[in-house]
């Protein structure tokens, strides 16, 4: 196993302090987020207000702060639902195999099928715009992922000697999969969590850019893009900062998933960066 690159020492920092501005964000805001001054809307960055104020005089600072929650807890919800959830039906069908995996894949081949940004719309289209309902439109097509990579691993696993040695001394099947199987999918689990997380981000920003994520007043980065596309020639900081944002924490969260993939995978090679 290789030492932790400078590649995932960066990705994990940028993690950390959103992890951290997102716990921290009620004593972290400057001013309240909803709090409007409409005589200084689209003001510009300045000494009191540090990015500047929005189209009804909001703090765009406290804004973004308070939209780290907003999407770092969207991401993690998206992502261990639809990890437990696809981890759990790829491992039974591949360790199963016959019928129940040929159903299982073919499900999920129609999923992938669909373009998962535009699958996402309609589920939320259906559902209703609201953070419960792009969570819960993410989370039925976000296992499929996960289900593919556990049920691959699972087959390659099934036949190795271990295996056949537990068999051999009368294990049963259930317990062979639960307690030999399933904790070696650990590892690749976690390298697509962190990019499945980016994802989710990236989804819930694009799907409350189209009013179909947070509803106002709450704080949403996408939200806010939509907000300041309509001023992006004489109020450009409306969009910057939360593009930034938005930046931010997918580069952070591809570092740090980059740098573990190759940290724990023993057959990439290592140089200074990666």
């Amino acid at each position: 196993m290789k030492g932790p690159s400078l590649r995932m020492m960066f990705g994990a920092a940028l993690v950390a302090v959103l992890v951290v501005v997102a716990a921290g964000a009620d004593w972290i805001v400057p001013y309240d987020p909803t709090a409007q001054v409409l005589a200084e809307n689209l003001a510009p960055p300045g000494a009191d207000h540090l990015l500047g104020q929005d189209k009804l005089g909001r703090d765009i600072l406290a804004r973004i702060i308070s939209g780290t929650r907003v999407s770092l807890a969207v991401g993690l919800v998206t992502v261990v639902v639809s990890l437990v959830a696809g981890a759990a039906i790829g491992a039974v069908a591949g360790f199963a195999g016959g019928w129940i995996d040929e159903i299982v894949m073919r499900a999920v081949d129609v999923l992938l099928a669909f373009p998962g940004l535009l699958l996402a719309i309609a589920l939320t289209a259906v559902l209703g715009p609201s953070l419960r309902n792009v969570v819960i439109a993410l989370c039925l097509i976000g296992w499929t992922g996960y289900a593919r990579l556990a049920r691959g691993e699972i087959v390659r696993l099934r036949e190795r000697e271990f295996v056949e040695a537990a068999r051999a001394l009368g294990v049963p099947e259930l317990r062979i999969l639960v307690r030999h199987l399933v904790p070696l999918l650990a590892t690749p689990l976690l390298v697509q969590a962190t990019f499945g997380m980016a994802a989710a981000i990236v989804a819930e920003a694009s799907l409350s850019f189209l009013g179909l994520g947070a509803q106002p007043p709450t704080s949403s980065w996408g939200a806010m893009l939509n907000d300041g596309r309509a001023f992006v020639l004489v109020a450009p900081h409306l969009t910057v900062f939360p593009g930034l944002a938005i930046l931010v924490t997918v580069l952070g969260l591809n570092f740090l998933g980059d740098g573990l993939r190759d940290r724990l995978d023993v057959r990439t090679p290592t140089d200074l960066w990666r």
